[in-house]
């Protein structure tokens, strides 16, 4: 049970629940990156506008502030390239912070056949940051950590001939 007067919805909804539109825009996420429902598109969305609304508040700042540490952590996340700067931060899409998901860099890693294959070996244990067992598929994989992804070697998918990663050859 929640603390009284404590956030617990990190995420907003749409104003307009019933939007054909946007309700096959969201399916089409949903499918391309393997999420598990809307929920999760929306909190991607609302990381998304916290990270426009910071921007906006810095720019707008009549001191000196530059955000440098703002900028770093974006950077270092892999959502911001090193040479783009806080404009660029205005421009940034879902999709910018989807790819950075664990589950979608196990995917484009060739470690898993599909999307939701690849949420699925994280989610049962197989995948692994730097020799660590990482069981959440929404963990946010910095630039540094993306090379050190790999299934466990204890797991059973560890051997390449294993069924469930016989289609990786192929690609």
């Amino acid at each position: 049970m929640a603390v009284p007067g404590e956030n617990t919805k990190f995420y907003e909804t749409p104003n307009h629940p019933y939007q054909g539109e946007r309700i096959a825009e969201e399916s089409d996420f949903l499918s391309r990156y393997g999420l598990k429902n809307k929920e999760e598109f929306w909190r991607a969305q609302s990381e998304l506008r916290s990270y426009r609304r910071e921007a906006r508040r810095l720019l707008g700042q009549t001191e000196t502030a530059t955000g440098e540490d703002f900028l770093a952590r974006l950077k270092r996340y892999g959502v911001l390239s090193e040479e783009e700067s806080l404009d660029d931060v205005l421009s940034l899409d879902v999709t910018d912070v989807l790819e950075r998901r664990l589950q979608t860099v196990v995917y484009r890693k060739g470690l898993a056949n599909t999307v939701g294959q690849a949420r699925q070996f994280v989610a049962h244990g197989h995948v692994t940051i730097d020799g660590r067992r990482v069981t959440e598929p929404s963990y946010t994989v910095e630039v540094a950590e993306e090379d050190d992804v790999a299934i466990d070697e204890t797991s059973e998918l560890a051997d390449e001939l294993h069924p469930a990663r016989a289609g990786e050859q192929e690609t």
